[in-house]
């Protein structure tokens, strides 16, 4: 018996060699594909999806191009160039920045969007006075809201009870500190959540005015800066064509790659936006528990 024993141990051992003898075989037989393809493909995956990224850029900046060379002359001598020279023989700069002041700070309330008169901003102020007449505004434009909706403050909780799902990225802004209602409100700003309708449902999630107006604030900076952007390069497309003259490829592509470049950072925040969303309840339960 005892010898019985033995042969089969050595005969599992012999086997185990065998085994593990032919996995390193299969192993070293595999390597040269595994490098090249990265174990059945996944070496080459990353290269195409470079290739895929490279490929959408090409046809976004073509896209581009055929709009700056064509469309957009079009469009700007029927439609664009006769409303910029009504509006210079009609208005005076003063009496623009009034205007756009006064549309940023009403809009919001009536449930309009601010979006054309942020383009006027930039196409009459630029980049720094358009910046600065937009964030003067938007501290008015979105406390009018937040009054009106604390009169009907009852009512709107009701709404929100009815729509418990829809709510639930709306409510997050109420919870936790100061810091945290903040953090909340310009992720709500930098996400697609209309906020036309979050001014008057913010205030029934009890989320502080400070951290309301201040997140605001600091959400909506990517949204101004795109909005000047466009109205700057509407501007530029106006000029051109009101001038009888193309747009060069220096500037063509200037124009094409400044675009390509606001739209992927407008992207990106607004996806950094919707994943912090979704994982600020997870994070606020975990400090809960410790």
């Amino acid at each position: 018996m005892t010898y019985n024993n033995v042969a089969d141990q050595d005969l599992r051992i012999v086997d185990y060699v065998k085994l593990e003898e032919g996995v390193d075989d299969g192993g070293d037989e595999a390597s040269p594909s595994c490098g090249c393809c990265g174990g059945g493909g996944g070496g080459w995956w990353p290269l195409w999806w470079w290739a895929k990224v490279a490929l959408a850029a090409l046809c976004i900046g073509v896209l581009g191009a055929v709009f700056l060379k064509w469309v957009g002359p079009f469009v700007m001598d029927k439609e664009i160039i006769p409303i910029m020279n009504w509006e210079r023989k009609t208005f005076s700069m003063t009496m623009l920045a009034l205007l756009v002041f006064g549309s940023l700070t009403i809009f919001p309330s009536i449930l309009l969007p601010s979006s054309p008169s942020m383009w006027v901003a930039g196409m009459t102020f630029g980049y720094g006075y358009g910046f600065l007449l937009i964030i003067g505004a938007v501290p008015i434009g979105v406390s009018i809201p937040y009054i009106i909706g604390s009169l009907f403050y009852h009512k709107i909780q009701v709404w929100l009870d009815r729509y418990p799902k829809e709510a639930s990225i709306i409510r997050l802004a109420g919870e936790g500190g100061l810091f945290n209602q903040f953090r909340a409100v310009a992720l709500i700003r930098m996400s697609p959540f209309p906020y036309i309708i979050y001014n008057y449902c913010a205030v029934a999630t009890n989320v502080k005015y400070g951290p309301y107006l201040c997140g605001t604030l600091v959400g909506m900076v990517p949204e101004i800066f795109v909005t000047l952007y466009t109205g700057i390069l509407i501007k530029t497309l106006a000029d051109a064509t009101q001038d009888q003259h193309s747009l060069s490829a220096p500037q063509i592509i200037f124009n094409v790659g400044c675009f390509c470049i606001t739209a992927s950072t407008t992207a990106i925040l607004t996806l950094y936006a919707k994943k912090r969303l979704k994982k600020l309840p997870v994070e606020e339960e975990k400090q809960l528990l410790r």
